[in-house]
Order: structure tokens, then C-alpha cells, then sequence
């Protein structure tokens, strides 16, 4: 389908890739060793369960976050981004190295001169402080990013961004971390550098993620399993809807929820919600009943929980077409418990759903960002046409309309 408002898929990987060399060579005056690439991602179903030990399947997008780099024997970290207003951030490994001390003080000094410095260069910043605290040896690096994955979106290019930095200094100083550990670290950088309370999906979407492939990921213990998604060979497509809404997790909101989720697991006697039992959940309601907003956050842990499994199921047996109205029960859940929808995102699903789409839910932390829909390839271009229509309608922006491809998760590319 000719997409509406589009993010251009990432088609053009060896021109980006060139681009990519040549604007580090501008900048830094010398080619770099090297160019690493982490994916955006759309999560097919899964949402808020990872911070709750739970289920998620994710899978990567086309579009990516490309990093030049090289090594320095100097100590310095300069880091420069294509997207970004300004120009080199400046800093050094020792100022990222945690300190001596209460770990609250030693991770303000550490991150103070990164986030002075600029907002988005703390995700890089982050990822070499979390390396040097579980002790890896790293010197100092050039870096210069370029990226397609639309940010505030919802697609998680913080987490490509994280991702790419820490593939790139793996190879760089022959770390020798797995893609997994790699996933780790960059989360650690989010929760305790960045401060956003994140759960491990996004990042290790970025990291693991196969190419035609959804990840079905169990996030107590990291067990993960590659299921084929093929939707072109049966006749389908996954559209992502970018409402154009910019949502920040770091604004309190996200947090908050997980706070409620902690609080209600405690309530309930549980580590995690995931030890809530699906067939269990009226009981575990009424334990709640006098906490009516905690209550609401754990119904949607628990019936999304089980969602993830009956999305499994039907891929496993190939009814690929059921798993339609699973993801717009998804939604109703994020929408009316979790409390995490807009406008926006609701007329994207409604919409959709009305002109024809088999289901459509919003995707990401929420508060913005993105809707995805499942659709007949034959009612692709009608369905997102309604879309592009309702929000002219409405008066909202222009929404960003593309198809969601399984990419390839973090490589090298040379």
C-alpha cells in the first residue's frame, strides 16, 4: 500500500549506511571503524506486563538507529547526533565511572555533566556509565547517530539508540557480551541513568529480535522463542498508526503505574503480578476491592498476561487472523483499566476497526505514540484512508501510516 504521512521504511540500508560514514567523517575528520545498527520496534501484544515479571511478543521494525564509532585511547566520549539540535557532546569515561560512595551521590555526579550537556545524549551517556558499573573496561569513543525511528512515537527509539551504543562499544573493545546481556545493560542505563522505570521488552526487542519473526519473550527469566510472522504470505498486514502525539515516559505517568502494579502484587502476596493466575483473577479482584485504581491496573496485568499466551497459540496454529480481536481487547484493557490511552490513539482503533481492520490496539508505554492494525492486504489502503480521514476530521495532525515489517535485530553492518 502507498503509505499515508509515512515514515519511509528503511529500504535504502546500504545509502543510509553511507550517509551515516560520511556525516562522521565531517564531524569527527577521519572514517570510523565501524557502523552498528539497533531497531525500533512495534510490540504485537504485551503491554506494561514486563515490568511485572510478565509476558511480552515484540517485534523489530525496518527502521533503525544507525551509530558510527570509533575507539579513543584518551578517555574522551564525544558524542554527535544527526537529529539533534547542537553540536559535539563532550564528556569522559572517568566522569561516567560510578564513585566511591552512597550510590545516589555517585550516580549524580556521574550523570550531571550528560545531562547538562543535552537531554538525548544521556541514553548513550547511560549505556557507557551501566558498562563501567558491572565492570567492563571501557576507554573513551566517537560516536555519531542517525536514525529513522520516529521518536516520541512510541516505537521504543530510546531503546535503539541505547542498543546501538552498546553493540557498538561491545565490538570496539572485545567485550564479548551476549546480546541479551547487552539488552541489560541498556535498560539499567534507562532505569538508573535516564530515570525512566522501563521494563527489559524494548531493549531486548532492539537486541534479539529476527528478521520475520515475532519475539515471545518471558520476562522473569529471559527465555524467549522466535515465532515466524509471516503476514504477506497469508494475505495480511500489521499498519502502525503514529498519532504524532509525543508521549514521555519520564513524566511521572509511567511510573506511577508501575508503582500501582507493585502495590497491588504486595496486596495480593506475590512477587509480580505474573503469579496472579488468570483463572484466579476474580478472587485476587475482590482482595482488592477497596482499591479500586489498584485493582483496574491488575486486571489489565493479568488478562494481558493471558492474551500474550492465546496470541501464541494461534500463531503456533497458524490462525493468524484470530489474533485479531485479542489485540483489541488489549486496547479496551489499556484504554478503561490502565488508563494509558488518548484520543487519538482511540479514534486510530475505532476507526479501523470500523472500516474493515480484524483488530488494532495502541502499542508503547502510552500517552501517545502509536496504534498498530491488523488488516486484509485488499483493505490495507481503505482502512488507513478512514484513518488519515477521521483525524482531518477531528482536527488533529496528519498521522504517520506505514507497514510494520519483522526486521532484524542489533548487527554490525561493517
Amino acid at each position: 500500500m502507498a503509505a499515508h504521512g509515512a515514515v519511509t521504511p528503511a529500504t535504502g540500508h546500504a545509502h543510509r549506511a553511507r550517509h551515516t560514514a560520511e556525516r562522521f567523517a565531517a564531524v569527527y575528520g577521519a572514517a570510523p571503524t565501524g557502523l552498528w545498527a539497533a531497531p525500533g520496534r512495534v510490540n504485537l501484544i504485551g503491554e506494561h506486563t514486563d515490568y511485572n515479571d510478565g509476558f511480552v511478543m515484540p517485534l523489530a521494525l525496518p527502521h533503525t538507529t544507525i551509530a558510527a564509532a570509533s575507539a579513543r585511547a584518551d578517555g574522551v566520549l564525544r558524542l554527535h547526533s544527526g537529529g539533534a539540535d547542537g553540536g559535539i557532546v563532550e564528556l569522559r569515561t572517568d566522569e561516567l565511572r560510578p564513585a566511591p560512595g552512597p550510590a545516589s551521590e555517585a550516580l549524580e555526579r556521574s550523570r550531571g555533566g550528560a545531562q547538562r550537556s543535552g537531554g538525548w545524549a544521556a541514553y548513550p551517556a547511560g549505556v557507557v556509565w551501566a558498562m563501567q558499573e558491572a565492570g567492563l573496561p571501557l576507554g573513551g569513543a566517537d560516536l555519531h547517530f542517525e536514525s529513522t525511528v520516529p521518536t516520541g512515537a512510541g516505537l521504543s527509539s530510546s531503546a535503539a539508540l541505547e542498543v546501538a551504543t552498546a553493540l557498538a562499544l561491545n565490538d570496539l573493545y572485545a567485550l564479548g557480551q551476549e546480546p541479551q546481556r547487552l539488552a541489560q545493560l541498556a535498560q539499567r542505563a534507562e532505569n538508573a541513568f535516564v530515570g525512566v522505570p522501563c521494563g527489559i521488552m524494548d531493549q531486548t526487542a532492539a537486541a534479539c529480535c529476527a528478521a520475520g519473526h515475532a519475539l515471545f519473550l518471558d520476562t522473569r527469566d529471559l527465555t524467549r522463542r522466535q515465532i515466524p510472522f509471516d503476514l504477506a504470505g497469508e494475505g495480511l498486514r500489521l499498519l502502525v498508526v503514529d498519532t504524532r502525539v509525543q508521549h514521555e515516559l519520564g513524566d511521572g505517568a509511567y511510573a506511577e503505574r508501575r508503582a500501582g502494579c507493585e502495590r497491588g502484587a504486595r496486596a495480593l502476596g506475590v512477587r509480580a503480578l505474573r503469579e496472579v493466575p488468570y483463572a484466579h483473577l476474580p478472587e485476587a479482584l475482590a482482595e482488592l476491592a477497596g482499591d479500586p485504581v489498584v485493582q483496574a491496573l491488575v486486571r489489565h496485568i493479568v488478562t494481558e498476561n493471558h492474551r500474550v499466551e492465546e496470541v501464541v497459540a494461534h500463531l503456533d496454529a497458524g490462525r493468524t487472523r484470530a489474533v485479531g480481536p485479542l489485540l483489541t481487547a488489549g486496547h479496551a484493557s489499556l484504554r478503561d483499566d490502565f488508563k494509558v490511552s488518548c484520543r487519538e490513539l482511540d479514534l486510530a482503533v475505532d476507526t479501523a476497526l470500523a472500516a474493515g481492520a480484524l483488530g488494532a490496539r495502541m502499542t508503547g508505554g502510552g500517552f501517545g505514540g502509536s496504534a498498530i492494525v491488523l488488516v486484509e492486504e485488499a483493505d490495507a489502503t481503505a482502512v488507513a484512508t478512514a484513518v488519515t480521514e477521521a483525524f482531518a476530521a477531528a482536527g488533529h495532525a496528519r498521522p504517520r501510516i506505514f507497514e510494520a515489517f519483522p526486521g532484524a535485530g542489533a548487527h554490525r553492518i561493517e
